[in-house]
């Protein structure tokens, strides 16, 4: 015995497939993922660059840049720079464009819901 879930569905709910096939929802999925697609092929190849120089090239890394500081060390506290760097940039984007835009998304639907 199978039921739909067409046939359980109560007449005055929400279709969200139809709102996420809307053009507001896929303009804000379009908009997080032209940010977050970019940097993160930017972050892997520059996560994978730093441990394949470790890896092949350690008289590279081991190269003075001042005093007992060597370049390995700059580059791995580079990482942790852009880590922090990336994740702020992420939040300041998405607070100034992705939050609008979903705040209109949940007001349509919290609104869809109340009526």
């Amino acid at each position: 015995m199978k039921e739909s879930l067409n046939d359980t569905r109560p007449e005055d709910s929400i279709d969200y497939v139809a709102f996420e096939t809307s053009d507001r929802f896929v303009n804000l999925q379009r908009r997080r993922r032209r940010f977050v697609v970019p940097m993160a092929v930017f972050f892997l190849v520059w996560y994978f660059a730093y441990v394949l120089v470790a890896a092949y090239l350690p008289d590279v890394m081991a190269r003075p840049v001042f005093g007992s500081i060597n370049l390995g060390l700059v580059l791995g506290l580079g990482q942790f720079v852009t880590t922090f760097a990336i994740t702020i940039w992420y939040v300041a984007f998405s607070n100034r464009v992705l939050d609008p835009l979903g705040a209109e998304l949940r007001a349509e639907l919290e609104a869809k819901v109340a009526a």
